[in-house]
């Protein structure tokens, strides 16, 4: 099984899990293709609602954000309690949401490099499981993320991907790394791992503080679809559509360009959730303006 199958199979699985029919591929002969619905989603953190159970009906209030991305050790309880796995199930099932994806992974003093991170990663992907998201995100940034010219530093983080990867898969679920490394260094990581369970959950703006800026957009096709399970989206605590360190309007082009059919997850700042909900209604309309789904 390649990326892409595994991609596709993840997101059948989820939509079953969560009530939402999947198509046998059969279609009518006079049937038109139909694009496909944009996935956009927003992270409970951006919220100001990491580890409140009320955060999925916020959301749901929210017009055009489809699913919360939650934090796995944020807020008490949380992901690690398994009776708090199963309130949000039964939240998201009640407000008709999705949670795409769930960050936050690592307990405190754990990074991708402890001997814990495997197991913090396997506790995760159970809770991602039974929430029906499609990715996971593994987050390591600066003195965290491996020398890439450096078998000794990087060899250590493969293996433990490796390892862990076809639990991954087993429960449909993509292993988005997201890290302060370059396009380049990200997909020379993600192709030593050789599993279609491990991706990049592929942040612009990030690219652009950790000093890469100019690699960003680029680095959308040199990932291509096969390597990004997921897209952060943000312009710090300015809409989308305002100037700064990337050019969203092309970043979704390119996105478009390679067939992305992913979620878009925002990871904006906001002073409150009032200037949350209607910063994220300005922001849906431009989106929706300048990506789109390739059609069914």
């Amino acid at each position: 099984m390649n990326r892409r199958t595994f991609l596709k199979n993840s997101v059948m699985l989820a939509g079953a899990t969560c009530g939402i029919p999947c198509s046998s591929g059969a279609q009518p002969a006079t049937a038109a293709k139909q694009p496909l619905p944009l996935k956009i989603g927003i992270r409970a953190a951006s919220m100001k609602m990491a580890g409140n159970f009320d955060v999925i009906r916020t959301a749901a209030g929210m017009p055009g954000i489809m699913g919360v991305e939650l934090q796995v050790t944020a807020g008490s309880p949380n992901l690690r309690d398994w009776d708090a796995v199963r309130r949000y199930k039964r939240e998201a099932d009640r407000w008709a949401m999705r949670i795409p994806s769930l960050a936050g992974v690592w307990d405190r003093g754990v990074e991708i490099s402890s001997p814990a991170a495997a197991e913090n990663i396997r506790l995760s992907i159970r809770a991602a499981e039974l929430l029906g998201s499609s990715a996971l995100l593994l987050a390591f940034f600066k003195k965290q993320a491996p020398d890439m010219t450096r078998e000794d530093s990087y060899g250590p983080i493969v293996a433990m991907l490796k390892e862990v990867a076809p639990r991954a898969a087993d429960a449909g679920v993509a292993l988005g790394l997201e890290n302060s490394l370059s396009p380049a260094d990200n997909a020379k990581l993600v192709d030593l791992v050789g599993h279609p369970a491990v991706g990049v959950y592929y942040d612009l703006h990030n690219m652009a503080f950790y000093g890469h800026g100019d690699q960003a957009i680029p680095g959308v096709k040199l990932l291509g679809r096969e390597r990004i399970c997921a897209v952060h989206v943000k312009n710090d605590d300015k809409l989308i559509e305002e100037p700064g360190p990337i050019d969203w309007a092309a970043a979704f082009r390119t996105f478009n360009a390679i067939g992305y059919e992913g979620w878009y997850v925002y990871e904006t700042s906001h002073a409150n959730i009032e200037d949350c909900i209607a910063d994220t209604q300005k922001n849906n309309a431009f989106m929706r303006q300048h990506a789109r789904m390739s059609a069914a």
